[in-house]
């Protein structure tokens, strides 16, 4: 595979923005959509243990509901921020996804109803936990496993996407062309460091947990101490099996001293003194989000680096600039997006602080949230398909 034929494959429209605009996004949606994911398997896990020991443990009687309401929560926010990191990349990088989408068509939708059936299993595990069933182990555990290997899919789609060289050898081995779609290749050390991050991920939930409920009168201290005990020993043993197996990958890799690596190195052995030491937890869970970023910046700086090797230069692609669709895109993400997710972590917020019923509507700000996002979202689907009618019937006309 040549500079020439991945440049033919691009989209002869071009992009409707600046191709660095669409880089920066899909670091920072990345980064977003892996919390979740490192948030949702680690809660999904931690569970399973917690459910061997809450029959003995009042902690853990605690804990596990929390755990897997948490995870719960959790899949469905990285399902919808996993959209958006697949849009920019199919954006910039169009020849590498629909390439990898041939060569692994089958895996594609296997994905697909792997984690459908994964995160169906997972509201399964749920409620029975909360029945006391004593099929919820197993169904967790298969809940679990099907989870982590959707995550292995889209690792090896991302693996194989920066391998252009290898492309024809996939399609036709030996000269006979292969179509049945089942081209895998992962590369096992980093898909093991991104997986370990789920550890860290979850013991920092924990110490927000109990930092959170601090100012409750719902728990009592000794509870609260031991959770946070449990979350820092989680997050420092977490953070240390991530150094060390990041190490190992970026010396697999050759990129042991480059700049990016000894930031991910240093970056992670802060976070293990931070997990220790900082006693604001809310603090340390804010550098574990930065410390995603940094690694998506390198996962996106390793690809760069590689296709532009090949001769595929992302800034070089052709511009068409829609100023109609980015302002769309631009106004919808601040105001729509901006004022929802708030207004659901505010009440998500004020609610966990209640020590009772807590009545949204006698709350001013929740009510003047709750107001502005749907006259936002009234006055978004009138622009919305008024935009629509308009751009079909000037085009069609």
């Amino acid at each position: 595979m040549n500079a020439d034929i991945l440049n033919l494959l691009r989209d002869p429209a071009g992009v409707p923005f600046y191709p660095v605009v669409f880089q920066g996004l899909y670091i920072l949606t990345w980064a977003l959509h892996a919390l979740f994911v490192f948030l949702s398997i680690g809660s999904l896990g931690l569970s399973l243990y917690g459910t061997y020991k809450q029959k003995d443990d009042e902690t853990w009687k605690i804990i596990t509901p929390h755990l897997l309401q948490t995870g719960k929560l959790s899949v469905s926010l990285l399902i919808v921020l996993g959209v958006a990191p697949l849009l920019f990349t199919q954006v910039i990088y169009d020849p590498n996804w629909y390439t990898i989408n041939t060569l692994s068509g089958l895996w594609v939708v296997i994905f697909i109803y792997t984690l459908l059936v994964g995160y169906s299993m997972y509201y399964w595990y749920y409620y029975a936990n909360k029945k006391g069933s004593s099929s919820s182990k197993l169904i967790g555990v298969i809940s679990f496993c099907l989870l982590v290997f959707a995550g292995l899919l889209m690792h090896v789609f991302s693996v194989q996407a920066i391998q252009p060289e290898k492309w024809m050898q996939w399609y036709a081995p030996n000269g006979t062309v292969d179509t049945s779609g089942l081209t895998f290749n992962p590369e096992t050390i980093r898909f093991l460091f991104l997986m370990s991050l789920s550890i860290p991920a979850v013991g920092l939930f924990l110490q927000n947990y109990s930092d959170f409920l601090k100012s409750t009168k719902k728990f009592s201290e000794s509870f609260l101490t031991k959770t946070r005990e449990i979350g820092t020993k989680i997050a420092i043993s977490g953070f240390v099996i991530s150094f060390i197996l990041f190490i190992t990958w970026s010396f697999q890799i050759n990129k042991l001293a480059d700049i990016y690596s000894i930031l991910i190195i240093v970056f992670t052995l802060l976070m293990i003194v931070l997990s220790n030491k900082m006693k604001n937890s809310y603090l340390t869970s804010l550098l574990f989000i930065v410390f995603l970023l940094v690694i998506s910046g390198f996962r996106e700086y390793l690809r760069f680096n590689i296709m532009n090797n090949f001769g595929y230069n992302i800034y070089e692609y052709p511009l068409n600039i829609e100023w109609a669709s980015i302002s769309m895109f631009v106004l919808t993400f601040l105001s729509l997006g901006g004022v929802g997710v708030t207004f659901i972590a505010t009440m998500a917020w004020k609610v966990g602080k209640s020590n009772g019923y807590f009545d949204a509507s006698k709350d001013k700000t929740v009510t003047l949230m709750a107001n502005s996002l749907l006259w936002i979202l009234s006055t978004w689907c009138i622009v919305y398909f008024a935009w629509g009618f308009y751009i079909l019937f000037k085009n069609s006309l």
